[in-house]
């Protein structure tokens, strides 16, 4: 079995977060997750504050395993869920868009974990600086908002300069992902858009649908121009968004009053012409629906495999 010192650090079995994705990361998801041995993540972007505590209290229902809430912190309400967090009693939060900086404190003061996404190796460093208990560096290939390095190039980089646990994200579909990233150094891994498929996972069926018909071509970037990259898969809105984006003629807040609820309307709606169906590029790999425990199992259990026979390799 793999484990690193990671699980060590969080009481989990395996070195595997489930990412925790805006809108769509709930307590169904988290809890499968956790059961299955990774670590579940709830989204704060979950219809307020009050909501993302429901979405916390059910977890505790169906799972007595470690699981952690996500905190987009340019959210209005980052203030608010992270007071909220420590009086849940939750003991590990990942954090993106935005620098924990003013929550370490009282945040480690309650025994929490902090693990923030990062995209270069000068944020990781001030992540550690912070006092952050390990860092998730995640390449351009995964979903949603993106950097400019890719898994390849930016997990080993961040690996040489940091002396806390590096976990890697994007691109990560299998266990050839896996363990691909223990041999860039990395302790872990954070995938996403392969639990978009889960059955526990709630969207729309017309978001899964597109999922199993995407290819290796299907994703494409819209935002970069703005400062927000952010990777989906390619419909009639993300065309639309990116042709606007650049048009000269459109102020660019007619094109971000475009794309405001975009997220909402792909996740409940299935919206195909208003909605964002954020997916990384793996999401041509995608085949099939199937149980959260079923994806952490061949996740692990296939890189288990490829390492326990890397030695057959050599001459």
């Amino acid at each position: 079995m793999i484990k690193s010192k990671i699980c060590d650090i969080l009481g989990i079995k395996y070195p595997l977060f489930q990412g925790g994705m805006a809108w769509i990361a709930d307590a169904n998801l988290a809890a499968a997750v956790s059961n299955a041995g990774g670590l579940g993540l709830i989204s704060s972007i979950n219809f307020g504050t009050e909501a993302v505590r429901e979405e916390i209290r059910k977890c505790k229902t169906l799972t007595d395993k470690p699981f952690g809430v996500n905190i987009m912190l340019m959210a209005p309400n980052a203030a608010e869920v992270a007071d909220m967090i420590i009086e849940e009693g939750i003991k590990v939060v990942t954090t993106g868009a935005g620098s924990p900086a003013a929550y370490m404190e009282k945040w480690k003061a309650a025994g929490i974990k902090v693990i923030p996404v990062v995209a270069s190796v000068a944020y990781a460093l001030k992540m550690q600086e912070l006092g952050a208990t390990a860092v998730i560096a995640e390449g351009a290939e995964s979903g949603g908002h993106v950097g400019d390095t890719h898994t390849m190039a930016l997990v080993p980089q961040i690996v040489d300069a940091l002396d806390i646990p590096v976990l890697a994200a994007g691109g990560i579909f299998d266990g050839r992902g896996v363990a691909a990233s223990f041999m860039f150094g990395a302790c872990g891994v954070q995938v996403g858009t392969r639990f978009l498929v889960a059955d526990e996972c709630h969207i729309h069926e017309n978001y899964k649908d597109k999922l199993i018909k995407a290819s290796d071509v299907s994703t494409m970037v819209t935002g970069k121009s703005y400062g927000d990259a952010v990777r989906s898969l390619k419909t009639p809105f993300s065309k639309k968004f990116f042709k606007m984006e650049f048009d000269p003629a459109i102020p660019k807040e007619e094109v971000l009053e475009f794309g405001r609820g975009s997220m909402r309307k792909a996740v409940f709606d299935g919206d195909n012409a208003g909605g964002s169906f954020l997916a990384g590029e793996v999401a041509g790999m995608i085949k099939k629906t199937e149980p959260a425990a079923a994806i952490v199992e061949d996740l692990m259990g296939g890189a288990e495999k490829l390492l326990a026979n890397a030695s057959s390799l050599l001459a």
